[in-house]
């Protein structure tokens, strides 16, 4: 019997650079795929279909919410944003560990859908550094540094819902604590035990 993949998802506030650890993860793991997720916005120029996101208009989005289609599902800017639980499902299925990078209200809907996800939440490891990673991008006000920061307070109240937690002190070492996350939960009894009756346990 085929091994099934795990659903990773990995969530964390802004700053905390989930992004970057998914990213350089997925560099030495080919065998794993990263969620692409479905948008009704238009694509923007050198976005492909299936590969940036799947681009539906707003009544397939719809119809695909009405047949409980998404894994989870939200509104942004006046588009829908969501992940597709079918092409999610076929890749774990083929074996393939699949990581969702994904906001902490779309992880609570990910685990009503999917509770056999494994749920990881990247921290920084302090306020200070989380405040001057976002200072050190150089890109927002001080108004909007602050309230990522008062979000990332409120964010970090979600914490108990994770299965890990994952501080990123350096890139290098956060994608070993993650690689080392996904080997344990290989090797959790209740993902393996179907196996073991089947092979080791007489009856």
């Amino acid at each position: 019997m085929k091994e099934k993949g795990l659903l990773i998802v990995v969530s964390g506030p802004s700053g905390a650079g989930k992004g970057t650890i998914c990213q350089e993860f997925m560099k030495s793991h080919p065998d794993c795929a990263l969620s692409v997720s479905a948008t009704t916005r238009a694509p923007r120029e050198g976005e492909v279909h299936g590969v940036n996101y799947f681009f539906l208009s707003h009544d397939e989005f719809k119809k695909k919410i009405d047949e409980d289609g998404f894994l989870e599902h939200a509104i942004f800017c006046e588009n829908y944003y969501g992940t597709p639980k079918d092409e999610v499902l076929r890749m774990i299925e083929s074996g393939k560990n699949v990581i969702l990078e994904i906001e902490v209200q779309g992880a609570l809907q990910v685990r009503s859908h999917y509770p056999e996800a494994v749920f990881v939440f990247v921290i920084p490891p302090s306020l200070e550094e989380l405040e001057e990673r976002l200072r050190g991008r150089g890109t927002e006000s001080d108004e909007v540094i602050a309230k990522r920061l008062e979000r990332a307070k409120a964010e970090f109240n979600y914490v108990p819902k994770y299965n890990y937690i994952l501080v990123n002190d350096t890139v290098n070492d956060a994608v070993k604590r993650l690689e080392a996350i996904i080997t344990a939960e290989k090797c959790v009894m209740t993902r393996n035990y179907k196996s073991i009756e089947e092979n080791f346990i007489e009856r």
